[in-house]
């Protein structure tokens, strides 16, 4: 399992590599001005920087519950991403059609869109961080017993 501190600068830097992304991608590609997108971006991050955490200790909690382990496989990593970003998506439409004035429709495409870029980004960002700081092993952590 990752430590708080771990868990703290993997979200920290998940959102802010992906704000400096999405933030001019996204006026350049909704023609929106960057400071529109801009909070629209701020706002989600902000969302899902807490949302990062909570679920990504959910999800190893409940991993570690029931395999043993908090390894992921290619399969677990593609679970992982839709659901992380199937909560957020539900949370972040509202504000997006609120704060753009769009209707439900046009922020579902717009939120979908970023959804899909970070959909991606969420499985490739996760996959380097755990090659970058990978996951102690308990058996590793543990000093050896003198006999």
């Amino acid at each position: 399992m990752r430590k708080t501190a771990d868990r703290i600068r993997h979200a920290i830097s998940f959102e802010i590599i992906g704000l400096l992304i999405i933030t001019p991608a996204g006026a350049w590609i909704f023609n929106t001005p960057m400071h529109e997108i801009g909070v629209v971006a701020i706002v989600g991050a902000s969302i899902a920087t807490l949302w990062n955490y909570l679920f990504n200790l959910g999800f190893d909690r409940i991993m570690h519950r029931r395999l043993g382990h908090t390894r992921k496989t290619v399969r677990l990593r593609v679970l992982h991403a839709c659901l992380f970003e199937a909560g957020l998506l539900t949370v972040l439409l509202p504000f997006i059609a609120w704060y753009l004035g769009l209707t439900l429709w046009q922020a579902l495409i717009m939120d979908l869109s970023f959804a899909g870029f970070y959909l991606v980004y969420t499985f490739v960002f996760n996959w380097i961080y755990d090659v970058v700081f990978p996951i102690p092993d308990a058996r590793q952590a543990e000093p050896a017993q003198q006999g």
